[in-house]
C-alpha cells in the first residue's frame, strides 16, 4: 500500500530520457504571451501579479543595494514554482517541487550567491551580524557558531518547507482518491470533501511559491 501510494512522486523514464521531468520546463508555455496586439484576461491577469509582487518585494530590499531589476529573481521564483505546484494537481503530471532534489536546486544556489556578494561587499557588516549586540564575552564564540548554522540551514528548511506541504497535499488526494466509490451511500459526499480539498490544494500551490519567494526576499535583507 505505502510502495503504491508513494509511487507517483516516482519519475519515470523513456529510452533513458526522464520524462516526467520534462514537464517541469513544459509548462512554460502556459505563461502568457506578451506580443500579442489585444491582451487576453490571463494575460493581464499575469501583469496585474507581477506589478503587485514588484511592489512588495521592492518593499522588501534593502535600499542600499535595490536597483533596478532586483525583483527578477523573487518574481521568477515565484512565477516557476507557481506553474509547478498548480499543473502538479492534474491527473497524469509530475510534481517536481515536491522533490527536494528541485527544491534544493533553486534555494541552495540562490542563498549561496547572496551570501557570498554580501561577505565580498560587507565583510564588516556581515561579521558584526555573527555576534549580536550586547552579548556576554563568554558566550560570544558560541553565538558565532549558533548564526553561522542559522546561515547554512535557511535553504533547507526552504526546501524541506515546500516539499514537505506539496507532499502531504498529494498524499491525502490519493488517500481521498482511493476511497470514492460510485456506488457507495456516501459517494456524493466523498466527492465533495475531493472536491473541497482540491481547492485547497490549488491556495497550498499559490501560498508555497509566494511564501518561498518572500522568505529568500527577507532573509537577503535580514542579513544585509
Amino acid at each position: 500500500m505505502m510502495t503504491s501510494l508513494f509511487s507517483m512522486f516516482d519519475p519515470t523514464a523513456m529510452l533513458n530520457i526522464q520524462v516526467n521531468w520534462i514537464i517541469m520546463t513544459m509548462t512554460i508555455i502556459l505563461i502568457p504571451s506578451f506580443f500579442w496586439k489585444a491582451q487576453s484576461r490571463s494575460t493581464k491577469t499575469m501583469n496585474a501579479m507581477i506589478y503587485k509582487l514588484d511592489k512588495e518585494f521592492n518593499s522588501l530590499f534593502m535600499s542600499k543595494f535595490l536597483m533596478k531589476g532586483s525583483t527578477l529573481i523573487p518574481i521568477s521564483l515565484f512565477l516557476l514554482i507557481m506553474i509547478n505546484n498548480i499543473t502538479s494537481n492534474f491527473p497524469y503530471t509530475f510534481c517536481s517541487s515536491a522533490h527536494l532534489v528541485f527544491s534544493l536546486a533553486i534555494s541552495v544556489p540562490i542563498w549561496m550567491s547572496i551570501i557570498l556578494f554580501y561577505w565580498m561587499s560587507l565583510t564588516k557588516t556581515m561579521l558584526a551580524h555573527l555576534v549580536p549586540t550586547g552579548t556576554p564575552s563568554v558566550l560570544m564564540p558560541l553565538m558565532v557558531m549558533i548564526e553561522l548554522t542559522s546561515n547554512l540551514i535557511r535553504p533547507m528548511a526552504l526546501a524541506v518547507r515546500l516539499t514537505a506541504n506539496l507532499i502531504a497535499g498529494h498524499l491525502l488526494m490519493a488517500l481521498l482518491g482511493s476511497t470514492f466509490n460510485i456506488n457507495s451511500k456516501f459517494w456524493m459526499i466523498i466527492l465533495s470533501i475531493q472536491i473541497v480539498f482540491m481547492v485547497f490544494e490549488l491556495m497550498v500551490a499559490l501560498i508555497q511559491s509566494y511564501v518561498f519567494s518572500v522568505l529568500i526576499t527577507l532573509y537577503s535583507s535580514e542579513i544585509s
